[in-house]
C-alpha cells in the first residue's frame, strides 16, 4: 500500500511537471530557507521550486514552529513551512536575473510567515526594498499571518535586488521570492511616471471557491475571490476566447462574473487610502457569460468619482477583453461605477478586476559606472563583505567602507573607498580609477604588491590616499607628489621600497651602471666604514636598550634619552593619569606637539616585563583607532613610553564627570565604532593577530574631537601565527570586563576582547560603571538584565540622554552589547561582524 502511494504521488508529480513545464518559461521559484540544491514541485499549483542558495550569500535556514506547520496546519503550502533569517547586517539582499534582460517587465512576488521559528513569540517589523527604493514595510497580525505582496516592474538592468533591511524592530526573514516574466505591452504607465506598480487588489468576481492560483494563469497571479451581496452572480461552463487579451486572464477567472441585483442599473465597488496623493491604476476585465436575444443589448461606461473613464463599452460573449485608465487616478478616496447606458435593457456586468498602486522611484540608483567598478573590486580582491545590492543605495544603507555624494539630479556617485586591513592581495585594480568622484581612497594594512600605478592620477578630485602598510614598491606617480606638495592630496605612503620620483624606473639604468662601475672602489671603502660604524653603534645601544634578561627593543620610532624625557616633560611637573605602569605626565615635543610620557615607577606591578611588551608591540600596529606611539625611552633602566596626547583623557572619567562632559547619544556610538574599528584591526588587521586583553572604558582615550583611541598594550598577547586562535595563559585583566569563560577556562581567545567590549558598550548606553558600587557593587549586566527582562529598555538609558536620541538606535546597540557578552565565547559576535553591524554609525544609527 506505501509503495503504492509512493508510486501515485511520483506520477502525480511528474504529470504536473509535463504540464506546467511550457508555461513556466522564465520562472524563478524559490522556496527561501530550504536546504541547500533542494528542488521540487509543490503538487497543489504544480510549480517547481528551487532553494535560495545561488540567489543570496547571507542569512540562515531556519523551520517555523511545529504549531504552525503540517500536520497542526495541513493546508500550508509548502513554501512557508521554512524560511530563511538575516541577523547579521542592516541590509540582506537576493539577485534575480529575469531571462528578458534589461527593459523587461517582470512581476516579483514576496511572501512572508513569521510562524515564530525562532521561539521569541515576537513579530518583527522590517522593510522590504526593490533596488534602492521602498517596496513594502512588513507588519505582521500575528505569528500565523501571511504576507504577500506582488510588484509589477521594468528591469532598469540586468538584475533585480530585492533587499530586506532591519530598521531595528527584529530581525528579517523571507520565505519565499518568485518572479514572473510579463508581456511587455500589459500594466503601461504613464510615461512621465517614474515606477513600478505594486497589487492593492486582485480580484475573481463573481467566483466563491477556488485557491485562487491558476494553472492556465501563464503570468501565475493569485487572485481572490469576491461577491458582493448586492450582486448576483453569472458562471458558464464554456470556454472564454482569451487569445486576443494580453493581459490573458485565466478562464477560470472569465468563466465567472456578477451583475446588479433587481435589475439595478450600475455596479459600483470604492476603496481609501490615508494618503491623498497616491496614485492608481485600475485593470477590468469583461467577458458576456450569456448570449443575447436579438432585442438585447447589454452597454454600459465607467465612470471614476463621478468621472467617466470609459463609455459604450459592449463585451462580447465568451471573448475576454480588458479596459484600464491611460492617466492614474489620484486621491484617497476612489469610487468605481459600472453603470447601464442609455442604448442598454440589459444590466451591466465584471468578470474581475485588477487594482494597484504606484510606487514612485524617490531614490536613484548609484552611477552604474561606479557600480560597475566596485563590483570588479569585490571580484578582484574576493572581499568579504555583505557587499549586496546597489552600493549607495538605499541612502542609510550603503556598502561598508563607502560614502556616497547624493544630489536630487544625478545618480549618487562613490566619494569615499576604505579598504584598510581587508586582506587585499596582488596589485592595486585598475578598476579603482574608474571611479571618477572618488576623495578619499584607504588601502592601507594591506598585502598589496607591485608599483603604485600611474592610473591614479586620473583621480583628479582625489584629496586622501592612503597606501601605508603594504608592500609596494618603484616609484610614486610624480603628480602624486606634486599635489601632495601642494596641499591638494594627502598622501601617505611608506618609504620603504618606494622612490620620490621617476629616477628609479628601469630606463636609468643604462646612466646608472657606468656611473656605478666607476664609484666602485670608493663605494667598497665606505661601506666598510658604515658596517664598523654600525657595529659600535649596536655594541652601545645594548648596554642602554635591554632589560634583565638581555632583549633588545628594536624600532624605527624616536629613542629619547632620559635627559630629554625629562626635558619635554619639564621635569615631570603636569601629571594627567595614573596607572599600573606608573604616571602619566604632560609633555611637549621640539615641534611644539603635546605628547603624554608614560614613565615606568620603582614600585610598578607591572615592570619591565610589561614595559618590553608594549613597547615591541606598538611598534608594529598602526591604526587611527590605536593610542599614536611617538618613542620611548630606556636610559640606565629608567623606562618611558611617549604617545600622542589625547585631550580629554579617558572614556571612564569623561563618562563619570557627568555635568562637565555631557554625552550625546551621537557622540557615545562614535566612540563605540572608533573602539571597534581598532579592535577589529588588532583582531583582523594585523597579521598574527593582537588580543588586547584588558578592554575597558579607563585604556579608551579622548582627543580634542572626541575621536576614541584603545591605549595601554602591557598586557596585550599575540598569537604565534594565523592558524592559531587560542592560546593558553595566566588570567589577568579588570574586574567587570574580565571574560568568565577565559577566567574559568584559561583559553584566552579575541571573544575574551569582543566581551570586554560589550561591558563598555553596556557603559555608554547606560552612564553606569562596569561594577556599580552605589548599587552594592553589582555587575552592570545584571543591572541592565533586569530591566531587559521586564521589556523596560528606556530604564537603562542614561538619563542625561534620553531627550537626545534613537530609540531603535539604542535597542540595536544593546541587541549587539548582548551579543557580544554571552556566556560561551562561541556565541559571541566577532569584532568584524561588530563593525559590519556599526558601518560607519550613519542608517538608522543616529537619525
Amino acid at each position: 500500500m506505501v509503495l503504492f502511494l509512493y508510486l501515485f504521488l511520483l506520477c502525480l508529480t511528474a504529470g504536473f511537471i509535463h504540464v506546467h513545464a511550457q508555461i513556466q518559461t522564465g520562472y524563478i521559484s524559490i522556496d527561501c530557507g530550504s536546504q541547500e540544491n533542494f528542488n521540487y514541485v509543490d503538487l497543489d499549483t504544480g510549480i517547481s521550486y528551487t532553494s535560495d542558495g545561488s540567489f543570496v550569500t547571507t542569512g540562515v535556514n531556519k523551520n517555523i514552529s511545529l504549531e504552525y506547520a503540517y500536520p497542526n496546519s495541513p493546508n500550508l503550502p509548502q513554501p512557508l513551512s521554512d524560511l530563511r533569517s538575516f541577523p547579521q547586517g542592516n541590509k540582506n539582499c537576493y539577485t534575480l536575473r529575469p531571462n528578458g534582460g534589461k527593459t523587461s517587465l517582470n512581476l516579483i512576488r514576496a511572501t512572508f510567515m513569521y510562524g515564530n521559528y525562532d521561539g521569541e513569540n515576537k513579530l518583527p517589523e522590517f522593510d522590504l526594498y526593490l533596488g534602492v527604493n521602498l517596496w513594502l514595510s512588513i507588519k505582521f497580525k500575528n505569528s500565523s499571518d501571511v504576507i504577500t505582496t506582488e510588484i509589477i516592474s521594468v528591469a532598469l538592468e540586468d538584475t533585480y535586488s530585492v533587499c530586506l533591511v532591519n530598521v531595528g524592530l527584529g530581525i528579517p526573514f523571507i520565505s519565499g521570492l518568485e518572479l514572473r516574466p510579463l508581456d511587455g505591452s500589459i500594466y503601461k504607465t504613464d510615461p512621465e511616471i517614474s515606477g513600478s506598480l505594486v497589487l492593492f487588489q486582485r480580484l475573481d468576481i463573481g467566483y466563491t471557491n477556488g485557491s485562487g492560483r491558476y494553472s492556465d494563469d501563464i503570468y501565475d497571479r493569485i487572485w481572490s475571490t469576491y461577491n458582493s451581496p448586492s450582486w448576483d452572480s453569472l458562471h458558464t461552463s464554456l470556454d472564454i476566447d482569451i487569445s486576443g487579451d494580453s493581459y490573458r486572464a485565466p478562464n477560470e477567472v472569465m468563466q465567472t462574473g456578477s451583475t446588479p441585483k433587481n435589475g439595478t442599473e450600475y455596479l459600483e465597488f470604492s476603496w481609501s487610502v490615508s494618503d491623498p496623493k497616491a496614485r492608481f491604476y485600475i485593470y477590468l476585465y469583461f467577458a458576456d457569460l450569456v448570449v443575447l436575444g436579438r432585442n438585447q443589448t447589454r452597454e454600459f461606461n465607467v465612470s471614476w468619482n463621478e468621472v467617466q473613464l470609459f463609455g459604450n463599452v459592449r463585451p462580447r460573449a465568451y471573448y475576454a477583453s480588458t479596459f484600464y485608465n491611460l492617466r492614474p487616478l489620484v486621491g484617497n478616496k476612489h469610487k468605481i461605477s459600472i453603470m447601464k447606458s442609455a442604448n442598454a435593457n440589459v444590466p451591466p456586468m465584471l468578470n474581475a478586476i485588477e487594482i494597484y498602486r504606484v510606487l514612485e522611484f524617490s531614490e536613484n540608483a548609484t552611477f552604474s559606472r561606479d557600480v560597475d567598478a566596485v563590483v570588479n573590486i569585490r571580484t578582484t580582491y574576493k572581499i568579504n563583505r555583505n557587499w549586496v545590492g546597489d552600493p549607495c543605495g538605499p541612502k542609510k544603507y550603503s556598502w561598508e567602507g563607502i560614502i556616497c555624494n547624493y544630489t536630487n539630479s544625478n545618480p549618487p556617485q562613490i566619494i569615499l573607498l576604505n579598504l584598510s586591513a581587508s586582506d587585499l592581495t596582488g596589485q592595486i585594480a585598475a578598476s579603482i580609477a574608474n571611479l571618477s568622484s572618488l576623495e578619499t581612497l584607504d588601502l592601507s594594512n594591506n598585502s598589496l604588491t607591485g608599483p603604485i600605478p600611474d592610473f591614479l592620477e586620473n583621480l583628479t578630485v582625489l584629496k586622501s590616499l592612503d597606501l601605508r602598510g603594504n608592500q609596494l614598491s618603484g616609484y610614486v606617480p610624480k603628480s602624486l607628489l606634486e599635489r601632495s606638495r601642494t596641499g591638494l592630496l594627502k598622501l601617505s605612503v611608506d618609504s620603504r621600497n618606494l622612490c620620490d620620483s621617476g629616477s628609479c624606473q628601469s630606463n636609468k639604468k643604462k646612466i646608472l651602471i657606468p656611473i656605478l662601475a666607476s664609484l666602485l672602489p670608493f663605494l667598497v671603502v665606505l661601506l666598510l666604514l658604515i658596517i664598523f660604524w654600525r657595529a659600535k653603534r649596536k655594541q652601545k645601544a645594548s648596554k642602554t636598550s635591554s632589560n634583565e634578561e638581555g632583549r633588545t627593543i628594536e624600532s624605527n620610532n624616536k629613542q629619547f634619552t632620559y635627559a630629554e624625557v625629562a626635558n619635554m616633560t619639564n621635569n615631570f611637573q603636569t601629571p594627567i593619569g595614573k596607572g599600573g605602569f606608573g604616571t602619566v605626565y604632560l609633555g611637549t615635543l621640539k615641534n611644539g606637539k603635546q605628547a603624554a610620557v608614560k614613565l615606568l615607577s620603582s614600585s610598578s606591578s607591572q615592570g619591565y616585563n610589561e614595559f618590553q611588551n608594549e613597547a615591541e608591540l606598538l611598534m608594529r600596529v598602526h591604526h587611527k583607532n590605536l593610542a599614536a606611539f611617538v618613542g620611548y625611552s630606556h636610559d640606565n633602566n629608567r623606562m618611558a613610553l611617549v604617545y600622542e596626547y589625547m585631550a580629554n583623557g579617558n572614556l571612564k572619567s569623561y563618562i563619570s564627570d557627568r555635568n562637565t562632559h555631557p554625552l550625546s547619544w551621537e557622540m557615545r556610538l562614535k566612540i563605540a565604532i572608533d573602539a571597534a574599528q581598532g579592535l577589529e584591526y588588532l583582531h583582523h588587521g594585523c597579521r598574527p593577530a593582537i588580543i588586547h586583553r584588558d578592554v575597558k572604558s579607563a585604556n579608551i582615550l579622548l582627543s580634542e574631537n572626541l575621536d576614541a583611541k584603545i591605549a595601554d598594550f602591557g598586557l596585550s598577547k599575540g598569537l604565534p601565527d594565523d592558524k592559531t586562535t587560542h592560546i593558553l595563559t595566566d588570567v589577568i585583566g579588570t574586574t567587570g570586563y574580565l571574560d568568565p569563560e577565559y577566567h574559568r577556562s584559561h583559553n584566552l581567545t579575541e571573544k575574551s576582547d569582543v566581551y570586554s567590549f560589550g561591558i563598555v558598550l553596556l557603559e555608554l548606553i547606560t552612564g553606569q560603571p562596569a561594577i556599580i558600587k552605589s548599587m552594592d557593587h553589582i555587575h552592570i549586566m545584571q543591572y541592565v538584565g533586569q530591566y531587559l527582562e521586564k521589556g523596560e529598555i528606556t530604564s537603562v538609558i542614561d538619563e542625561q540622554m534620553r531627550d537626545d536620541l534613537n530609540l531603535n538606535s539604542v535597542c540595536k546597540a544593546i541587541e549587539i552589547s548582548v551579543a557580544c557578552t554571552r556566556a560561551m565565547s562561541i556565541q559571541r559576535m566577532t569584532m568584524g561582524e561588530v563593525k559590519r553591524v556599526f558601518g560607519d554609525g550613519n542608517g538608522p544609527w543616529t537619525e
